[in-house]
């Protein structure tokens, strides 16, 4: 674990601290979430709900996911023995890899990816296999080569780690691309797991298909979410498996062992939140949407080509418009140069190359916020 090292986004946030630059790195919003959600769980601190909740998580919340899960998808999951309450999606996503492979084992990731999925598969002992997502034309939609992607399963494949809506290109995988998915691991046994974290972060009339969903695959996939970046409490960590009964026993012994369970006033906030919040999260979808284009406007404005995304809180920035090459460059410098952070989209692969010339920033902020960053972005080009 020695090559990881301090994660990016604790990097640009505190040199986002230390310059004064405004942070479009991390991808967390700056408004609250729900007022009833939030007055739940600050009633169930003042009435005593601070000791152990059950280790699978409160049953409201099981039972809530459950609900949510065949309500939007039609996906029958037992809240008793197919819903696991985790610390977030980041410890669902290292519990399952932990549970569900072995040193040697091989994983095929869709790069790039969220930072923390490397870090899992190299505590597991396994290895990593990415399959590249790259835009169909300057400016357009990522995606993959499906003869790629069964290209790189191997014997040793254990597992296939994928993210719809995709955090950080803001793809959203098509029904089409999901059956390639599919269709590989039933072929190889393969298990699904799924990150979902933005399944309601969606814009322009996307939809969101569960990988659970397909032909062959609701007993091979472990479905991954959160309430975080759904209900704007990303500090909250309530996260959910959904799972077949042996995929869940088996992320459930190593969960256990890893937080064992989490805030109890948290967990009854968000089942309320997933039975009677929804219409919030559509009216979020819209001001998010607003907000994506606000930034991507303002960024073009300044010479960045940019990608609009389909879903998620960031938009892909990419600095061969503005002649140069080097994103990580590019963003290492902005702070100090321009006063905003954002992620350098290359610490996200393997293959330097994929995010090389990318930049990621998030539009999850307020208006001002991002008429702010724009400027400064155009003071420092008009100077330089």
């Amino acid at each position: 674990m020695r090559a990881f090292g301090t994660t990016i986004f604790a990097e640009m946030s505190a040199l986002a601290a230390a310059t004064g630059a405004i942070n479009l790195g991390q991808g967390f919003p700056d408004t609250d979430g729900p007022t009833t959600m939030l007055d739940i769980a600050a009633d169930g601190l003042r009435s005593g709900l601070n000791q152990y909740p059950p280790g699978t998580g409160r049953p409201e919340l099981r039972q809530a996911i459950a609900s949510h899960q065949r309500s939007h998808y039609g996906l029958s999951y037992d809240p008793d023995g197919e819903v696991l309450v985790t610390v977030g999606a980041t410890e669902a996503v290292s519990a399952s890899i932990l549970a569900l492979t072995e040193p040697g084992d091989e994983v095929v990731v869709l790069e790039p990816y969220y930072d923390s999925y490397a870090a899992a598969i190299t505590l597991a002992g396994a290895a990593r296999v990415p399959v590249s997502l790259r835009p169909t034309t300057p400016g357009g939609r990522f995606t993959f080569d499906p003869d790629e992607f069964r290209a790189a399963v191997t014997r040793r494949t254990r597992a296939v780690l994928i993210n719809s809506p995709h955090n950080p290109t803001g793809t959203v995988l098509t029904r089409d691309e999901l059956e390639v998915i599919a269709t590989v691991c039933v072929e190889h046994d393969l298990v699904a797991i799924s990150d979902e974290v933005y399944e309601h972060l969606l814009y322009d009339g996307g939809a969101h298909v569960p990988i659970a969903t397909l032909p062959g695959m609701r007993d091979r996939t472990v479905s991954i979410s959160s309430a975080g970046k759904s209900f704007s409490v990303t500090g909250w960590k309530i996260g959910w498996i959904c799972a077949a009964p042996p995929l869940i026993r088996a992320v459930n012994t190593v969960k256990q062992f890893l937080t064992y369970t989490h805030s109890a006033p948290m967990q009854l906030a968000v089942a309320y939140a997933l039975d009677n919040e929804m219409e919030w999260v559509d009216a979020l979808c819209a001001s998010l949407a607003g907000r994506r284009d606000r930034l991507a406007s303002g960024l073009e404005s300044v010479g960045l080509s940019v990608t609009h995304p389909q879903g998620t809180y960031f938009i892909q920035a990419d600095v061969r418009a503005i002649g140069l090459t080097d994103g990580e460059a590019f963003a290492r410098s902005l702070p100090h140069d321009a006063g905003v952070v954002g992620i350098p989209t290359a610490v996200f692969c393997d293959n330097d190359e994929v995010g090389r010339p990318f930049v990621r920033f998030a539009f999850c902020k307020r208006d001002e916020v991002l008429d702010e960053a724009v400027n400064r972005l155009m003071g420092s080009r008009t100077s330089s």
